[in-house]
């Protein structure tokens, strides 16, 4: 891949919302060539050329502090521009989750921008699943260029099960086959299981690959 930094400055939208890990998401955007933004102002979701949701943390939690962004960040899917939800954000990405029901709480609707459900590991392994994965490519999708094989680091404990097999773009194996990345039909809005920010430079050539698709939308 061309590891060159885009032909113009990429503006990048990180939602805060009171659950991401912001600093090393805005330094591996950073670093990979973006002008970044933390912010909970929707008017800015609408000037950036992307916008990441990130998310460390409980399902019902983060729809419940995201909820006054639901409309702005459901506005911008729709538009056609780029979303990339990053762990707990990728599965806030999708309409429910186990997680709330698991713990008592009833049910919690995401984001429903990827249909489907988030389901927890029922394996003979130690939960939550972290530490070190390989990728495997399902599909083409731009964010996956180069990374088939490498490595991400993850921590979770639940995993997306999209309804549509497509929304698959890439896979790990703990115990069972997980989706590590999932993506719209429309391809715009996409998210992934693991922390870029965190898995060395297959996260760094995730978060590149994230820049050079907002710099050609």
């Amino acid at each position: 891949m061309d590891e060159s930094p885009p032909d113009r400055d990429v503006s990048v939208a990180l939602v805060d919302y009171g659950l991401g890990n912001l600093r090393s998401a805005t330094r591996g955007l950073e670093r990979a060539g973006a002008t970044v933004e933390i912010t909970d102002d929707p008017e800015a979701f609408a000037a950036a050329d992307g916008v990441v949701l990130p998310g460390v943390g409980a399902f019902r939690e983060g729809m419940e502090n995201a909820g006054p962004l639901r409309e702005a960040l459901t506005d911008h899917a729709e538009a056609g521009r780029p979303l990339f939800g990053i762990c707990l954000g990728m599965q806030m990405l999708l309409t429910t989750s186990e997680e709330a029901d698991h713990e008592g709480e009833g049910e919690v609707t995401g984001l429903d921008l990827i249909s489907g459900t988030n389901v927890r590991f029922e394996v003979d392994r130690k939960v939550p699943h972290m530490g070190w994965n390989e990728l495997e490519v399902e599909r083409e999708h731009p964010l996956v260029e180069g990374v088939d094989g490498e490595y991400a680091y993850f921590v979770h404990s639940y995993y997306a099960e999209p309804d549509d097999a497509d929304a698959v773009v890439a896979t790990a194996d703990y115990g069972v086959d997980f989706p590590a990345v999932v993506a719209n039909e429309a391809g715009n809005v996409f998210g992934t299981q693991f922390h870029p920010e965190k898995s060395g430079e297959t996260g760094l050539t995730i978060l590149r690959n994230f820049v050079d698709y907002c710099a050609e939308r």
